[in-house]
């Protein structure tokens, strides 16, 4: 079973374990153990004790209900998402299934909040406070998983978040109760209705909030699905591809999706930290020397990998084109 992969942690470690979801809480000294376990197991877990002010979060919260509550007239006059802007009911080019509408924004402030209606004034200092407060959550943790792997250069991984170059950006989806969404057969179950198709997020670290409203399914190692409770006052952290990568295959990315609920609408907010356009994604040195001499990826930028990620369907399993050839015996 995936719970025997952390007994051996539960005596002597602040381990909890709910509907199978791994439970980390930053306030304890050894949760760096528990995130590497729940990066190599599951890509994913959630995180308690944060220290994100729970003001920021509902601030944020009433600020984007009170966007996506605006006539659609009022809110399309901040797109069309080109990327950055408001953007409904696609999610993409090529054909995936799900409908959302949201709000894809630069987390450096550069955006043309101006575009935004008098109605949301508050909204952009509201982002602001939460984005920083996440961003420096998810880089503490970042340095925890270094810690965990015994990497010597502890902001390795958080330096790229904190790079003013980096390419982190912060989403605000809405999903409406499934009532206005059209059967997705053979995705979910029966009856379910799709919001968000299965995906990896191709960055390095995604920092999830939603509110109190399910929906939010990740798929384990064996393709089983595992719904997520909902839980408002704590975050949900994703392993990206591309922290995949820099551990060389060690931490996994998480495959995950969201499910329409039958009445009740569903709000979340995802800081996805990315690094430079221009840095390579390769194996970090220190982890390649323990045993992995051998790097399974080939060297990219981000530029280039976010590129190939935006043109592929969103369940494509998008490192495959990225994966080094073994050499035929």
């Amino acid at each position: 079973m995936v719970v025997s992969c952390f007994l051996d942690l539960a005596s002597n470690l602040s381990w909890q374990y709910q509907s199978q979801i791994p439970l980390v809480d930053l306030s304890k000294p050894d949760s760096r153990h528990i995130i590497v376990k729940a990066c190599e197991e599951f890509g994913f877990f959630k995180v308690v004790n944060h220290g994100v002010p729970l003001e920021s979060i509902s601030e944020l919260e009433s600020e984007a209900l009170s966007f996506f509550s605006l006539p659609m007239s009022e809110k399309e006059k901040v797109g069309p998402a080109d990327p950055f802007g408001y953007g409904s009911k696609g999610i993409g080019p090529n054909g995936d299934v799900g409908s959302v509408e949201y709000l894809l924004l630069k987390t450096d402030h550069s955006f043309n909040f101006h575009k935004l209606p008098q109605t949301t004034e508050k909204f952009p200092s509201a982002v602001k406070d939460y984005v920083w407060a996440v961003r420096k959550m998810a880089c503490e943790i970042l340095e925890l998983m270094a810690d965990g792997l015994k990497i010597q250069q502890r902001n390795a991984l958080s330096k790229l978040l904190m790079d003013k170059q980096s390419d982190s950006v912060f989403r605000l989806n809405h999903y409406p109760p499934c009532t206005e969404l059209e059967e997705a057969s053979g995705h979910g179950g029966e009856g379910s209705r799709i919001g968000f198709g299965e995906h990896t997020d191709p960055q390095i670290i995604s920092v999830l909030r939603s509110n109190n409203t399910s929906g939010l399914q990740i798929s384990t190692r064996d393709g089983t699905w595992i719904s997520v409770p909902p839980d408002h006052t704590s975050f949900f952290i994703n392993v990206g591809d591309s922290l995949q990568v820099m551990t060389n295959g060690r931490f996994r990315s998480v495959k995950h999706r969201v499910l329409a609920n039958s009445s009740r609408p569903r709000v979340s907010m995802i800081y996805f930290g990315g690094p430079p356009l221009s840095e390579k994604i390769i194996p970090l040195p220190s982890l390649l020397a323990k045993g992995k001499e051998e790097s399974l990826y080939k060297e990219f930028t981000w530029f280039e990998y976010k590129r190939s990620a935006y043109s592929s369907r969103l369940s494509d399993n998008r490192l495959e084109l990225f994966k080094r050839v073994a050499a035929s015996s």
